[in-house]
């Protein structure tokens, strides 16, 4: 049939007939000069483009977040970020986190820990560089400032309303200081005193993914309508904010880490979620 096709395409040179040997002698040279395929062995209802078929590294496939060798994660990561972010908005930090609360955040930190990989500090110390707001704490679902160490009980010694959070780590000096926000209770008819304390530690990189920290002092400072008084130093914390254990120092693991983005665990499992601010 394809020999018929062939032949019919061809405007003969002349009108002589040619015998059925010549024709056949045509047709080989004909097919032989352009590389014809033999279509009597596949079916010529069927073509595989290379170029549609092509699988390139910048945009693989990628089912139910499951990643194909050599795939970009950085799809995978954004959609993982956004989840945690909406598993503890809403949550106060921990303090409003209910039991459910906190497996749904914990499952949605160990799924962009898995992609994210192992942290490496000592390539990517750089990263810590700045002021972190803590968006999430696990141990502040014990309703207490130390979480699950021993501390302040919110509402018993005194009303203390826990505002903002913050870590500001500096790389060069390796100053790490956690920056609380408070507002004291008063009795009326005063005002409630609002203050900020800053506990100074300086830091040191362990292995290649865990921070330890070790306590220096405790700076507190009133803002509001007393800011105009002068902070007040506490050379060691007071001793309802230490813990039972390693009252001087403490260590955490960083189990995810981006230039927004951190994730922390500490030694008795708490997480802890931070934003760059």
């Amino acid at each position: 049939m394809a020999a018929l096709l062939i032949h019919s395409s061809i405007s003969p040179s002349n009108t002589r007939p040619q015998s059925s040997l010549s024709k056949h002698n045509t047709l080989l040279n004909f097919k032989h000069q352009v590389n014809i395929p033999n279509t009597r062995k596949r079916s010529p209802c069927f073509s595989i483009s290379a170029v549609d078929a092509q699988v390139t590294d910048s945009d693989p496939p990628s089912v139910s977040g499951f990643q194909f060798p050599g795939q970009s994660n950085k799809d995978t990561v954004k959609s993982l970020k956004f989840k945690l972010l909406s598993a503890v908005s809403g949550l106060n930090r921990g303090l409003a986190a209910s039991v459910e609360d906190l497996q749904k955040a914990d499952s949605a930190a160990k799924e962009i820990e898995a992609v994210g990989g192992p942290v490496d500090l000592t390539a990517d110390i750089e990263k810590l560089q700045g002021r972190w707001k803590l968006i999430y704490s696990s141990a502040f679902s014990s309703r207490t400032l130390g979480g699950s160490r021993p501390g302040p009980p919110t509402g018993r010694l005194l009303p203390i309303t826990l505002g903002q959070v913050f870590q500001r780590i500096d790389i060069l000096s390796k100053d790490f200081d956690n920056i609380v926000e408070l507002e004291l209770g008063a009795p009326w008819p005063l005002q409630p005193i609002e203050v900020t304390a800053t506990l100074a530690h300086k830091f040191e990189i362990i292995g290649t993914s865990t921070i330890k920290i070790i306590f220096e002092k405790t700076t507190v400072k009133t803002t509001g309508n007393l800011s105009q008084l002068p902070p007040l130093e506490v050379p060691q914390l007071p001793e309802q904010f230490r813990p039972s254990t390693n009252r001087g120092s403490g260590d955490f693991d960083v189990t995810y880490l981006d230039s927004d983005l951190r994730i922390t665990r500490g030694d008795r499992g708490e997480l802890r979620v931070f934003v760059i601010s």
